[in-house]
């Protein structure tokens, strides 16, 4: 039976309803890593005692977007993407597109598989398989024009190039399907040649297993959203134990009765390093704090590498023995296909985390954000993590920090891009308070994908030297460059934000008034 959604806020992630299984942990090092490359940044201005100033203007940052009126969507005050902010839930689609029941029923089931991880116990390997069963409906193209321009901002499914004008109608569709409930779902695994784009065999980080055949029924129905999302036993049968070796084992996952359903799955073991990587304005230029521009990079334009990013994987993926690439996004998962796609093509083969249809308001999506976090961790027990993502997400800025604290010795490495010191177009301030108290060594924020390199992150020393830092543990980027907090940028404590000032512009007419902040003229 379809039940209704609220209307989905995009921009947002997933959390499985089942508990990860425990696994025994294990001690092992593994080999340093050290790569060479310097660069250098002038370091922003840092003002310990500047509350004075912000209240004269508006008042804390929260009251400055709040003075801006109603035209400032909600999700910007809470540093969340919100592009497909109405997202239809299936009894919307079927109401809108005028289906009926024997209409519905003729249409081919589907299935989106998203790559799994799986663990070794006491009683063998788990492997987590989720992902989504729905119905697509047959749409004409005149129609998916006219839902395609809902999502558009300053543009149109007619006014652009023909190639981006088939990707727009293309994401529509994937957004107007019909989720099918109480559904059994029924696996195949087989051992996976390859996966991913890393320039190494087979995708690299992994190996491909001399056996591991076998069918699996997932053992409950999807939920009425189509959602399933479980760890399942999975048989031996020539896998590698995960206790007897440091090598993840990949094996292809083909759903039964479609051919839409295919996915490739990881069994990570139980030491070692994991990379947990968002993928907006990291892995692919997206521009998510410019509305107009993070639609048109999401909804049409080809997904395109941020600078040489895939490089600085490959190398880690070529280097880091063992090296597992878990790559988690906020992304609802119809419009996922897309991102997978782009990442197998670009970058390192990996499992990935992306949102589910059951979850639809921003609170409980930043919630589940630390939950996926945290079902990662407690997974892996025995091995380290390095957390990657970019300053525009305020859930990141406090969630990574937070897993350190909540997992000690767990975060081998936190790397955060910051965006408000290379992107003009972004103007929102972000906080960084939850880094006071970490370990120095344990976190950069960074400019360019170059300043990744000449670290030694197998052993924990994840700054790099040639990349100044400006930490204040408070908001920052924040007007005329001013940072709060208890950092001085004489120190150089490092965590903060290098580069450029940011840029605003304030205007005084009748009063204080900001007239351009996070891309929206007034």
């Amino acid at each position: 039976m379809l039940t209704a959604l609220p209307p989905l806020l995009l921009a947002l992630l997933p959390f499985s309803s089942a508990s990860p299984a425990p696994i025994k942990p294990a001690a092992g090092p593994e080999q340093p890593l050290i790569s060479p490359s310097p660069a250098s940044w002038e370091a922003t201005k840092t003002y310990k005692s500047r509350r004075g100033i912000i209240r004269d203007l508006a008042g804390d940052v929260s009251s400055i977007l709040a003075g801006l009126g109603s035209d400032i969507p909600s999700y910007v005050a809470s540093g969340v993407p919100d592009f497909f902010r109405v997202f239809p839930n299936g009894d919307a689609v079927v109401s809108s597109l005028g289906l009926n029941d024997g209409q519905i029923a003729v249409l081919p089931t589907q299935v989106m598989n998203i790559p799994g991880y799986g663990n070794w116990t006491d009683q063998g390997w788990n492997l987590r398989f989720h992902g989504n069963v729905f119905k697509q409906p047959d749409i004409s193209e005149s129609k998916l024009d006219d839902l395609a321009n809902f999502f558009l901002i300053g543009a149109s499914v007619q006014s652009l190039p023909p190639s981006q004008a088939s990707q727009a109608r293309n994401l529509t569709a994937e957004i107007f399907v019909v989720p099918q409930g109480n559904e059994n779902v029924t696996f195949s695994l087989a051992p996976a040649p390859t996966a991913g784009a890393s320039g190494e065999p087979g995708g690299g980080c992994a190996v491909t297993p001399s056996g591991g055949n076998q069918i699996i029924d997932f053992p409950v129905p999807t939920t009425p959203e189509g959602d399933f999302d479980g760890f399942v036993p999975v048989h031996d049968h020539g896998l590698a134990p995960g206790n007897a070796t440091h090598q993840i084992q990949r094996l292809n996952v083909y759903t039964q009765g479609t051919a839409t359903g295919n996915a490739t799955a990881y069994l990570v073991p139980p030491t070692g390093l994991t990379v947990i990587s968002d993928i907006d304005d990291i892995l692919r230029v997206t521009k998510i704090y410019e509305p107009a521009q993070g639609l048109l990079n999401s909804f049409a334009r080809p997904f395109t590498p941020w600078m040489n990013m895939p490089a600085i994987y490959a190398n880690w993926s070529a280097s880091i023995p063992g090296l597992h690439f878990h790559y988690l996004t906020t992304t609802p998962e119809q419009i996922t296909r897309t991102y997978m796609d782009f990442i197998y093509a670009n970058y390192p083969g990996g499992s990935f985390d992306t949102r589910p249809l059951n979850f639809s308001d921003v609170g409980a999506t930043l919630s589940i954000r630390k939950s996926l976090l945290r079902k990662a961790f407690e997974t892996y027990p025995g091995r380290k993590f390095i957390l990657i993502a970019d300053t525009s997400n305020s859930d990141v800025m406090s969630d990574y920090p937070a897993m350190a604290a909540e997992f000690p010795g767990q975060v081998q490495c936190i790397f955060v891009r910051n965006t408000t010191a290379t992107d003009s177009g972004d103007h929102f301030p972000y906080d960084t308070s939850g880094f006071e108290g970490l370990d120095p060594d344990m976190y950069m924020f960074f400019l360019v994908p170059d300043d990744l390199t000449n670290l030694d992150i197998v052993n924990g020393r994840c700054y790099n030297s040639s990349v100044p830092q400006n930490v204040t543990f408070g908001e920052q980027g924040l007007p005329f460059g001013i940072n709060l907090g208890s950092g001085n940028s004489s120190t150089k404590r490092k965590g903060a934000a290098p580069g450029r000032q940011l840029r605003r512009r304030w205007h005084l007419s009748g009063g204080l008034m900001l007239s351009v902040v996070l891309g929206w003229a007034f």
